[in-house]
Protein backbone atom coordinates (compact mmCIF):
# COMPACT_ATOMS: atom_id res chain seq x y z
CA UNK A 1 0.00 0.00 0.00
CA UNK A 2 1.47 3.34 -1.06
CA UNK A 3 2.24 5.86 1.65
CA UNK A 4 1.54 8.83 -0.58
CA UNK A 5 -1.45 9.36 -2.83
CA UNK A 6 0.07 12.18 -4.86
CA UNK A 7 3.74 13.08 -5.22
CA UNK A 8 5.77 15.65 -7.13
CA UNK A 9 8.92 14.02 -8.46
CA UNK A 10 11.80 16.35 -9.40
CA UNK A 11 14.49 15.02 -11.73
CA UNK A 12 17.60 16.75 -13.01
CA UNK A 13 18.11 16.92 -16.74
CA UNK A 14 21.50 15.27 -16.30
CA UNK A 15 19.72 12.09 -15.20
CA UNK A 16 18.37 11.64 -18.73
CA UNK A 17 21.84 11.94 -20.24
CA UNK A 18 23.14 8.94 -18.31
CA UNK A 19 26.80 8.28 -19.01
CA UNK A 20 26.66 10.47 -22.11
CA UNK A 21 26.58 13.64 -19.98
CA UNK A 22 24.83 15.51 -22.82
CA UNK A 23 21.54 15.01 -24.59
CA UNK A 24 19.12 12.15 -23.99
CA UNK A 25 20.33 8.59 -23.48
CA UNK A 26 17.46 6.42 -24.74
CA UNK A 27 18.38 3.43 -22.56
CA UNK A 28 18.58 5.56 -19.40
CA UNK A 29 15.27 7.27 -20.14
CA UNK A 30 13.52 3.94 -20.71
CA UNK A 31 14.83 2.44 -17.45
CA UNK A 32 13.78 5.55 -15.55
CA UNK A 33 10.35 5.51 -17.20
CA UNK A 34 9.91 1.87 -16.20
CA UNK A 35 10.49 2.76 -12.53
CA UNK A 36 8.12 5.73 -12.62
CA UNK A 37 5.44 3.76 -14.48
CA UNK A 38 5.68 0.94 -11.95
CA UNK A 39 4.85 3.40 -9.18
CA UNK A 40 2.02 4.94 -11.20
CA UNK A 41 0.51 1.50 -11.79
CA UNK A 42 0.10 1.11 -7.99
CA UNK A 43 -2.31 4.05 -8.04
CA UNK A 44 0.08 6.80 -6.91
CA UNK A 45 -0.64 10.06 -8.73
CA UNK A 46 2.62 11.50 -10.09
CA UNK A 47 3.47 15.03 -11.13
CA UNK A 48 6.93 15.31 -12.62
CA UNK A 49 9.33 18.19 -13.18
CA UNK A 50 12.57 17.63 -15.09
CA UNK A 51 15.43 20.09 -15.48
CA UNK A 52 17.23 20.95 -18.70
CA UNK A 53 20.86 20.82 -17.62
CA UNK A 54 21.70 18.03 -20.06
CA UNK A 55 21.13 20.56 -22.86
CA UNK A 56 21.43 24.04 -21.45
CA UNK A 57 21.59 25.71 -18.04
CA UNK A 58 21.02 29.44 -17.72
CA UNK A 59 23.65 29.87 -15.01
CA UNK A 60 26.30 27.67 -16.67
CA UNK A 61 29.60 28.90 -18.03
CA UNK A 62 28.25 28.62 -21.58
CA UNK A 63 25.71 31.32 -20.74
CA UNK A 64 28.05 33.73 -18.95
CA UNK A 65 28.12 36.30 -21.73
CA UNK A 66 24.43 36.01 -22.48
CA UNK A 67 21.58 38.05 -21.17
CA UNK A 68 20.26 36.10 -18.16
CA UNK A 69 16.65 36.30 -19.32
CA UNK A 70 17.50 34.86 -22.76
CA UNK A 71 19.66 32.15 -21.17
CA UNK A 72 16.90 31.15 -18.77
CA UNK A 73 14.38 30.97 -21.60
CA UNK A 74 16.74 28.63 -23.45
CA UNK A 75 16.92 26.48 -20.32
CA UNK A 76 13.13 26.36 -20.14
CA UNK A 77 12.93 25.11 -23.72
CA UNK A 78 15.47 22.41 -22.84
CA UNK A 79 13.06 21.14 -20.17
CA UNK A 80 10.37 20.81 -22.85
CA UNK A 81 12.67 18.55 -24.93
CA UNK A 82 13.29 16.37 -21.88
CA UNK A 83 9.61 16.28 -20.99
CA UNK A 84 8.66 15.04 -24.46
CA UNK A 85 11.34 12.34 -24.26
CA UNK A 86 9.99 11.19 -20.89
CA UNK A 87 6.42 11.24 -22.15
CA UNK A 88 7.31 8.99 -25.06
CA UNK A 89 9.16 6.55 -22.80
CA UNK A 90 6.40 6.48 -20.17
CA UNK A 91 3.68 5.79 -22.72
CA UNK A 92 5.77 2.92 -24.11
CA UNK A 93 5.50 1.53 -20.56
CA UNK A 94 1.71 1.75 -20.72
CA UNK A 95 1.47 4.83 -18.48
CA UNK A 96 -0.81 7.55 -19.93
CA UNK A 97 1.08 10.84 -19.72
CA UNK A 98 0.45 14.52 -20.40
CA UNK A 99 3.03 17.25 -20.86
CA UNK A 100 1.82 20.65 -19.67
CA UNK A 101 4.03 23.62 -20.43
CA UNK A 102 4.18 27.04 -18.82
CA UNK A 103 5.19 28.55 -22.17
CA UNK A 104 2.43 28.39 -24.74
CA UNK A 105 3.20 25.96 -27.58
CA UNK A 106 -0.14 24.30 -28.35
CA UNK A 107 1.15 22.18 -31.23
CA UNK A 108 3.66 20.52 -28.86
CA UNK A 109 2.01 20.27 -25.44
CA UNK A 110 -0.97 21.41 -23.41
CA UNK A 111 -0.80 24.78 -21.69
CA UNK A 112 -0.43 24.52 -17.92
CA UNK A 113 -3.83 24.98 -16.31
CA UNK A 114 -3.92 23.98 -12.66
CA UNK A 115 -7.42 22.49 -12.58
CA UNK A 116 -6.82 20.53 -15.76
CA UNK A 117 -3.57 19.18 -14.32
CA UNK A 118 -5.36 17.97 -11.21
CA UNK A 119 -8.04 16.35 -13.36
CA UNK A 120 -5.38 14.49 -15.36
CA UNK A 121 -3.88 13.21 -12.11
CA UNK A 122 -7.27 12.08 -10.84
CA UNK A 123 -7.72 10.11 -14.07
CA UNK A 124 -4.47 8.28 -13.45
CA UNK A 125 -2.30 10.16 -15.91
CA UNK A 126 1.28 11.15 -15.13
CA UNK A 127 1.61 14.90 -15.62
CA UNK A 128 4.98 16.34 -16.66
CA UNK A 129 5.29 20.05 -15.97
CA UNK A 130 7.61 21.65 -18.52
CA UNK A 131 9.17 25.09 -19.07
CA UNK A 132 9.63 25.87 -15.40
CA UNK A 133 7.40 28.70 -14.21
CA UNK A 134 7.87 30.54 -17.57
CA UNK A 135 9.70 33.24 -15.61
CA UNK A 136 13.47 33.85 -15.69
CA UNK A 137 15.53 33.80 -12.47
CA UNK A 138 13.54 30.84 -11.15
CA UNK A 139 15.07 27.37 -11.13
CA UNK A 140 13.30 24.09 -11.83
CA UNK A 141 13.59 23.38 -8.07
CA UNK A 142 11.36 26.37 -7.44
CA UNK A 143 9.07 25.31 -10.29
CA UNK A 144 8.77 21.84 -8.77
CA UNK A 145 7.86 23.27 -5.37
CA UNK A 146 5.31 25.63 -6.89
CA UNK A 147 3.65 22.89 -8.93
CA UNK A 148 3.71 20.56 -5.92
CA UNK A 149 1.82 23.12 -3.87
CA UNK A 150 -0.61 23.90 -6.68
CA UNK A 151 -1.61 20.28 -7.24
CA UNK A 152 -1.71 19.55 -3.49
CA UNK A 153 1.07 16.98 -3.61
CA UNK A 154 1.78 15.33 -0.26
CA UNK A 155 5.55 15.46 -0.74
CA UNK A 156 8.22 16.76 -3.11
CA UNK A 157 10.65 13.97 -3.98
CA UNK A 158 13.98 15.21 -5.31
CA UNK A 159 16.03 12.54 -7.04
CA UNK A 160 19.80 13.09 -6.93
CA UNK A 161 23.05 11.23 -7.53
CA UNK A 162 23.86 10.90 -3.80
CA UNK A 163 22.06 9.17 -0.93
CA UNK A 164 20.49 12.30 0.51
CA UNK A 165 21.53 15.48 2.31
CA UNK A 166 25.08 15.84 3.63
CA UNK A 167 26.84 18.71 5.35
CA UNK A 168 29.20 18.82 2.35
CA UNK A 169 29.64 17.05 -0.96
CA UNK A 170 30.27 13.36 -0.15
CA UNK A 171 31.85 12.85 -3.58
CA UNK A 172 34.63 15.23 -2.60
CA UNK A 173 34.84 14.81 1.18
CA UNK A 174 35.14 11.38 2.83
CA UNK A 175 34.14 12.85 6.22
CA UNK A 176 30.82 14.29 4.96
CA UNK A 177 28.03 13.80 7.51
CA UNK A 178 24.72 12.33 6.32
CA UNK A 179 21.40 13.69 7.63
CA UNK A 180 18.54 11.21 7.91
CA UNK A 181 16.19 14.04 8.90
CA UNK A 182 16.76 17.78 8.81
CA UNK A 183 14.56 20.85 9.26
CA UNK A 184 13.90 23.50 6.64
CA UNK A 185 15.61 26.04 8.87
CA UNK A 186 18.77 23.94 9.20
CA UNK A 187 18.98 23.58 5.43
CA UNK A 188 18.74 27.35 5.05
CA UNK A 189 20.98 28.37 7.96
CA UNK A 190 23.71 25.85 7.10
CA UNK A 191 23.39 26.55 3.36
CA UNK A 192 23.11 22.83 2.63
CA UNK A 193 23.23 22.32 -1.13
CA UNK A 194 19.86 20.61 -1.60
CA UNK A 195 17.53 22.96 -3.46
CA UNK A 196 17.36 26.68 -4.04
CA UNK A 197 16.69 28.68 -0.89
CA UNK A 198 13.47 30.01 -2.42
CA UNK A 199 12.19 26.47 -2.96
CA UNK A 200 13.06 25.43 0.62
CA UNK A 201 11.43 28.56 2.04
CA UNK A 202 8.28 27.95 0.00
CA UNK A 203 8.01 24.40 1.35
CA UNK A 204 8.67 25.63 4.90
CA UNK A 205 6.01 28.33 4.69
CA UNK A 206 3.41 25.87 3.40
CA UNK A 207 4.35 22.73 5.35
CA UNK A 208 5.27 20.67 2.28
CA UNK A 209 7.86 17.99 3.17
CA UNK A 210 10.76 17.14 0.87
CA UNK A 211 12.56 13.84 0.51
CA UNK A 212 15.98 13.78 -1.15
CA UNK A 213 17.09 10.36 -2.36
CA UNK A 214 19.50 8.57 -4.68
CA UNK A 215 17.99 7.83 -8.07
CA UNK A 216 20.91 5.58 -9.03
CA UNK A 217 19.70 2.92 -6.61
CA UNK A 218 17.13 0.85 -8.51
CA UNK A 219 13.73 0.73 -6.84
CA UNK A 220 14.17 3.86 -4.74
CA UNK A 221 11.23 5.67 -6.33
CA UNK A 222 8.95 2.79 -5.32
CA UNK A 223 10.45 2.58 -1.82
CA UNK A 224 9.98 6.30 -1.33
CA UNK A 225 6.36 6.21 -2.47
CA UNK A 226 5.67 3.32 -0.08
CA UNK A 227 6.97 5.38 2.81
CA UNK A 228 10.19 3.47 3.43
CA UNK A 229 13.13 5.36 4.93
CA UNK A 230 14.96 6.41 1.79
CA UNK A 231 17.37 9.33 1.70
CA UNK A 232 16.79 12.44 3.79
CA UNK A 233 13.47 13.88 4.96
CA UNK A 234 13.29 17.68 5.15
CA UNK A 235 10.38 18.93 7.24
CA UNK A 236 9.47 21.16 10.17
Amino acid sequence: MARFGRILLKLSGEVLAGEDRFGVNAERVMSLAAEVAEVAHTGVQIGLVVGGGNFFRGVAAAAQNMDRVAADHMGMLATVINSLALQDALEKQGAPTRVMTAISMPSVAEPYIRRRAIRHLEKGRIVIFAAGTSNPYFSTDTAATLRGLEIHAEIVAKATSVDGVYDKDPRKHADAVFYEKVSYQEVLSKALAVMDASAIAMCRDNGLPIVVFNLKTAGNIMRMSMGEQVGTLISA
